[in-house]
């Protein structure tokens, strides 16, 4: 019996899905993050979470230790550094290492053709046509890009409440509901704030979720920002449109990340990517775990549809 493996390996978590020649699931295993080796500290960490998620997917085989046909595994951190470590821990006859954005549609789609919008903490649009061609918009990092991410979100409510405090511009509730979940003393207070270890980019991209209760409560200025992030992200689904899809051709646009938990963003999203011929909008239909097994059965040129997916990925 051949076995198939997929692991979406991220920033906050890490999960390992093996599979059978048929696309059955036969285990899953998850861990922590494991998406940095560089030192020796992340390298053992690596090592270690990867291991155990994939013992942890091993523990229903009738072998502890099984050889791979086929591996896909997917890194937020990128994968140039990984593959060499990889081989070393695993047999496996065919891998590919690759990064997040392309399991993430794989499984999104069930492996078809089609666009993956992500907004988390940064932004990024990522498609695959018929063809197998990729192509991607967006995901240029907190400074020169990730438009609609919650960082992104989180620094433009900011700015809101700096305008208000200086006097010119308008109020906003954005400025006190920032301060309460803070305990900062003013907004310039709370500028400094994050521009300390104390609040990594993560912990910024958090207080995202005040722009959409102060939108829900009828603020003008949050409905703004969550409106125009809308407007940002459907651009980068758009721009990957334009590259990979015919005109009118029928494309399917999925969004996933913790951005679009906002109703408001999240319909006016949808509704911008359907104004486009041909467009249908989405969430997921799996995980990115089972889009990595599904690019493990593609690698062995394998078409399959997966089955007893646990729900997690589903």
């Amino acid at each position: 019996m051949h076995l198939f493996l997929g692991l979406d390996g991220g920033q906050s978590s890490t999960t390992a899905m093996i599979g059978d020649s048929s696309g059955r699931v036969l285990g899953i295993g998850r861990g922590g993050p494991c998406n940095h080796v560089s030192g020796a500290e992340a390298r053992a960490r690596f090592t270690t979470v990867i291991a155990t998620c994939v013992a942890k997917a091993q523990a229903a085989l009738p072998e502890s230790n099984p050889a791979f046909h086929a591996a896909c595994f997917g890194f937020s951190g990128g994968p140039a550094d990984k593959q060499t470590i990889i081989r070393e821990m695993f047999e496996i006859e065919h891998l590919t290492v690759t990064h997040d954005a392309l399991i993430a549609l794989s499984g999104a789609t069930s492996g078809r053709p089609g666009i993956i919008t992500i907004a988390g903490t940064g932004s990024i649009a990522f498609g695959r046509n018929a063809s197998g061609t990729t192509a991607r918009a967006g995901g240029w990092g907190y400074i020169f890009g990730d438009e609609g991410g919650g960082f992104d979100l989180t620094r433009q409510a900011l700015r809101a409440a700096l305008r208000m405090e200086e006097g010119w511009g308008p109020p906003t509730a954005l400025r006190e509901s920032l301060l309460a979940a803070t305990g900062a003393s003013d907004a310039n207070d709370l500028l400094h704030r994050f521009y300390t270890q104390e609040f990594p980019r993560p912990a910024i991209a958090g207080f995202s979720r005040r722009v959409d209760e102060a939108a829900i409560e009828g603020d003008q200025a949050a409905h703004d920002i969550l409106s125009g992030a809308a407007r940002q992200l459907a651009i980068l689904a758009g721009a990957v449109r334009q590259q990979l899809f015919r005109e009118n051709e029928s494309v399917y646009v999925a969004y996933t990340g913790g951005a679009f938990q906002s109703d408001l963003l999240r319909e006016r999203f949808r509704m911008l990517i359907e104004l486009t011929a041909g467009n249908h909008c989405g969430p997921p239909e799996m995980g990115p775990a089972a889009g990595a097994l599904l690019e493990a059965y593609r690698l062995a040129h394998l078409s399959v549809s997966l089955s007893n997916v646990p729900e997690v990925e589903k």
